[in-house]
């Protein structure tokens, strides 16, 4: 019986902890770490599965056997459109963990946007007694965009907070109790829409897509008074420069990010000194290294075992 190929791992993010846990993982197996300085100059014609976040450039062709390509995270974008990608499945990370971390962060942003956080914050570092009169949440209308796995959990626990909760997706999604968009009534979704919620995948369409157009068409005469813009899906489906200028001029009242066009974001960029905006550095819903592997061996066992992998993309869509 030969024996099994070592899984390729080439993660660009928590080398230490991903080092740590393969310790352990896959152990019918073994693995090659990338990230390991014994095992960059591998030989790689024998690896039949990779684990990639963000790849070297010349993965592929130094890997040309693959049958299968997992990523390290809900979304590919980072693999799509490499050069030698070979025509195998890619399957995307779903994971309870990463969803309910991505829900608990939506949910915050926009209870912090509801209840006035920012400005309570001003008013602590000053030690001002500044009370705050703020509406429920049952006044707001969060529009969440993206009805996946993620979507559709961040749906179901803003409702649990009382807020008003409408859905978009380009083709329309069946969800109990919401009212659902599909992308011929995007304007009449964002004319709804106080808090928008952005958790789309990457895709030529979605590039760029959250831009000063848009911002103009959400709901102003809300409980909020100017419409909040929400994005933890990804940095490029935004226009920065217009989410700096709309919220100077009013057109957003507010702005929580997660995502950004570059990353780490520069210092020197406009978006940090902006007034009522939060930001976080792409920790939203981290991936657990625990649970991603887990996940890989699960989906190798039913690979080998002739059983259909579950979370492939569809390569025509982009996710």
């Amino acid at each position: 019986m030969s024996t099994p190929s070592p899984v390729l791992v080439d993660i660009k993010f928590n080398p230490e902890g991903v080092a740590r846990v393969l310790k352990t993982a896959f152990a019918d197996r073994g693995s090659i770490n990338l990230a390991d300085p014994a095992d960059r100059m591998r030989d790689l014609r024998a690896a039949e599965y990779a684990l990639v976040w963000k790849p070297d450039a010349d993965l592929f062709n130094r890997a040309p056997n693959l049958k299968v390509i997992f990523s390290g995270g809900a979304g590919v974008d980072h693999i799509i459109g490499m050069d030698g990608l070979p025509d195998i499945p890619i399957v995307r990370f779903v994971d309870r963990s990463l969803t309910t971390r991505m829900s608990e962060w939506v949910v915050m942003q926009c209870l912090m946007h509801l209840r006035g956080q920012y400005a309570h914050d001003i008013s602590q570092r000053r030690r001002e007694w500044a009370k705050l009169i703020a509406p429920e949440a049952a006044e707001v209308t969060v529009g969440v965009m993206g009805l996946g796995m993620l979507g559709q959990d961040a749906v179901a626990k803003l409702k649990v907070m009382g807020f008003n909760v409408i859905g978009w997706s380009r083709t329309r999604k069946e969800i109990d109790g919401v009212e659902t968009f599909d992308a011929r009534q995007l304007d009449g979704f964002l004319a709804r829409t106080d808090i928008l919620v952005g958790l789309l995948p990457l895709t030529p369409d979605t590039t760029g897509f959250y831009d000063s157009g848009l911002f103009k068409k959400l709901r102003r005469d809300g409980a909020l008074g100017r419409p909040v813009f929400i994005n933890a899906g990804r940095g490029r489906s935004q226009v920065e420069a217009d989410i700096v200028s709309a919220v100077r001029s009013g057109i957003l009242g507010g702005a929580s990010l997660d995502v950004f066009e570059a990353e780490p974001l520069a210092s020197d960029n406009p978006l940090w000194a902006l007034e009522n905006v939060f930001i976080t550095p792409h920790d939203a819903a981290v991936s657990e290294e625990n649970a991603l592997f887990r996940h890989v061996e699960t989906q190798i066992a039913r690979f080998e075992r002739g059983e259909p992998l579950q979370f492939v993309i569809d390569r025509a869509a982009g996710y």
